[in-house]
């Protein structure tokens, strides 16, 4: 270990203590410690649900300890056998139906009109294309009360079609404009490469634009199932009878202002509701960070 005294060449010797200096060494200490306090805040409701999912109903809103006392799995039974005469697989499959057509509609409909803005040339695209992305800028509950009206009249309330129809008519701007930007970026070289081998739009739509879109429409796939998922004020307002509910309307029925509200069997539904996303966000997870992360094809 060196004294610090100078060396042959006239430096001076860096001791060699094998410790990391003590300012750089806070620093990654209160940098480690804020994010791990962050992260404390934000996973906080996720781990009290989680909690409050083994505990008593009575015991769920009375009691501010985290972590229960008594666990128990009678919540999860409870959850399991459903409730107003329903069982809970019904409430699984509507939210499943309605997720699985709106990522089909949605990824399609998306799909289609971005290739139509990105690689046709036609009248009046660009009229077209700022009118559908200032939709972005009306706000859902305007438009609320003339939706009604029109699926009420054409007898479409209580049904799934006022939520599935804008799915497969490129409702979606956000989604349309997220196929747009990247279809943008793959070469016009492979459109002309094809025009010259005999294929028409479709051919090149179907064969070379709509694989390379393949992270783009993942994304539009993630986001769609997640959104309609977790959708509560859709079927809120179109949808009327129980047997119809998705998960999310589902869990209201466990609150009753009038009689005793069922808060543990709510907490354990809706940590059942919680896993289907997970699943399907792992398993999508690294198509995500690649449709998110790819700016362009190079070639």
């Amino acid at each position: 270990m060196s004294d610090g005294t100078p060396g042959p060449d006239g430096g001076s010797l860096v001791p060699r203590t094998g410790r990391v200096p003590s300012r750089r060494w806070l620093g990654s200490l209160g940098w480690h410690l804020g994010a791990l306090a962050i992260l404390a805040v934000v996973l906080y409701p996720v781990g009290w649900l989680v909690a409050a999912s083994f505990k008593p109903s009575q015991s769920i809103l009375g009691s501010l300890q985290l972590l229960p006392t008594e666990p128990t799995v009678a919540n999860y039974r409870r959850a399991a056998e459903g409730l107003a005469g329903i069982g809970v697989l019904r409430f699984f499959w509507n939210s499943a139906v309605l997720a699985v057509l709106s990522v089909l509609g949605t990824v399609a409909s998306s799909a289609l009109a971005g290739y139509a803005f990105a690689r046709l040339r036609f009248r009046g695209r660009g009229t077209m294309f700022v009118l559908m992305i200032s939709t972005l800028l009306l706000p859902f509950h305007v438009l609320i009360i003339p939706q009604y009206a029109v699926f009420q009249r054409l007898g479409l309330v209580d049904t799934y079609l006022p939520l599935l129809i804008g799915k497969f008519l490129a409702g979606e701007a956000f989604f349309v404009f997220l196929m747009v930007q990247f279809m943008r970026n793959i070469p016009g070289e492979l459109d002309e490469s094809a025009r010259i081998d005999g294929a028409g739009h479709w051919a090149t739509f179907w064969h070379i634009v709509l694989p390379l879109s393949r992270p783009a429409m993942v994304t539009t796939a993630i986001f769609t199932f997640i959104w309609t998922w977790n959708d509560f004020f859709g079927p809120l307002i179109y949808v009327s009878s129980p047997e119809k509910y998705p998960l999310p309307l589902a869990l209201q029925l466990y609150i009753d202002q009038t009689t005793i509200s069922d808060y543990g069997a709510l907490m354990a539904m809706s940590m059942l509701a919680l896993v289907p996303v997970i699943l399907f966000f792992l398993f999508f997870q690294r198509f995500l960070v690649q449709g998110v992360a790819t700016s362009g094809l190079k070639g």
